[in-house]
């Protein structure tokens, strides 16, 4: 078949091209206009081959093989597959497993299958050379590319080399084209404050303070076995964003618990800290006891479930897949601008922006759960990823800042406001 196909080693192709611009194989040091690297791959298979490109195979690791941000564009491109191996961390560096074993299999049955009489190779792993020696043997042409290396060092196997039918060298005005290293000059500048919405999340008073606060102002003390100061202490975050020594943070669990069964209610409960975040569950919406519930004034707040009608749900998925990054402060933006757009009352923007930093429950869960789409979330180091779950809602509410700053804004020429 007088068709050319390409196969693509993402984790070589991305890394040497980071150590030639950055001096890092790390992928993070480099941005890639992905759509773009595409469209030079397929030209100069084209170009050098003389045939018609049939498919573009990209191979990548990704953690627990779930397609990242870049994988969900990839794979909706015209003449683009994208076969996913795992992405694991050892001796504390990522590693992939499966991709090569993937080429191989993908390499063997193409030429076998009689697919394509060119096949294109952008990878430098010598684990290739069987595959690569048995499509020479069903009459396929194996051209392979490598990208420059780094201070004239080879960075592909010298046998793949030797097999090979073609070599060709991208070099750094080809990979430019797409792929820039990041500016990483105020790595070394000091740490900026924290943003104003995580350094009111941090300064929430500890759960025994308020609680003990609440019962003085309600005229009741505190049970004998409890300890409670003088006066509120609230951790202070300092100019990292970290709290005060001697200070602890309050957990979720311990903001949750601030009003919870063991604590005996005052007979007149006094308001909830409006600093108090109240915090989603991991396994969605859950049913609570009245104390425990949504306020009337936020239980009326529609989700954005609610408000989005199925021709929206599909260009909201398009969007997601092709423009949204997957940065945990543009994700809670995104969800914001969706839901301020839709919303059937304007007041139910000033009645959220109220509430701050507190998200009503019913929208917090459903915007983490949005935020879990792009692989926010996940556990890393067996750990979740707290510094996500604070970007997140930052971003959110950045956004209700905006709208809300601009519904109270008067219009150019119009007069003072009536009661």
């Amino acid at each position: 078949m007088d068709r050319c196909v390409v196969l693509v080693d993402a984790g070589y192709l991305l890394g040497a091209a980071a150590s030639l611009l950055a001096g890092d194989p790390s992928r993070s040091r480099i941005s890639v206009d992905h759509a773009g690297l595409v469209q030079q791959l397929r030209d100069r298979a084209e170009t050098e081959t003389g045939l018609p490109l049939l498919r573009i195979y990209w191979f990548d690791g990704a953690p627990d093989r779930v397609p990242q941000p870049e994988h969900r564009r990839l794979r909706v491109m015209p003449r683009v597959t994208v076969r996913l191996g795992a992405l694991t961390r050892s001796d504390g560096r990522w590693a992939q497993k499966g991709v090569d074993a993937a080429m191989h299999t993908e390499l063997t049955e193409l030429a076998r299958n009689r697919a394509c009489s060119d096949i294109v190779l952008v990878t430098g792993d010598g684990d290739l050379l069987p595959g690569l020696m048995s499509a020479k043997e069903h009459g396929v042409a194996v051209h392979l590319w490598a990208v420059q290396a780094a201070g004239g060092d080879y960075n592909q196997s010298e046998d793949l080399v030797a097999e090979a039918d073609e070599r060709r060298v991208l070099d750094r005005a080809w990979i430019t084209r797409a792929v820039r290293a990041r500016d990483l000059t105020g790595l070394c500048a000091p740490a900026p404050a924290p943003r104003p919405e995580i350094a009111a999340i941090l300064s929430a008073p500890l759960p025994e303070a308020a609680l003990a606060s609440a019962e003085r102002a309600a005229g009741t003390t505190a049970p004998a076995d409890r300890t409670a100061p003088e006066e509120p202490a609230a951790p202070a975050a300092d100019g990292h964003g970290a709290a005060a020594p001697g200070r602890a943070v309050p957990t979720p669990k311990d903001l949750a618990g601030l009003r919870g069964p063991a604590a005996a209610p005052p007979p007149h409960p006094a308001p909830q800290p409006a600093s108090a975040l109240r915090w989603s569950s991991d396994r969605g919406w859950v049913e609570r006891p009245a104390p425990l519930g949504e306020p009337p004034e936020t239980a009326s707040l529609p989700t954005l479930a609610h408000l989005t009608s199925a021709e929206q749900r599909w260009a909201d998925r398009e969007e997601d897949i092709t423009t949204v990054g997957g940065d945990p402060f543009e994700v809670g933006q995104v969800f914001a601008r969706r839901w301020l757009e839709r919303l059937p009352d304007p007041h139910h923007i000033q009645r959220l922006s109220v509430l701050y930093p507190r998200v009503p429950h019913r929208i917090d869960g459903e915007l983490l759960r949005y935020a879990a789409r792009f692989g926010l979330l996940a556990h890393k180091d067996d750990q979740i990823d707290e510094h996500d779950r604070y970007a997140i809602r930052a971003g959110f509410w950045r956004e209700i800042d905006v709208r809300a700053a601009a519904e109270q804004t008067p219009a150019p020429g119009a007069g003072p406001a009536t009661p």
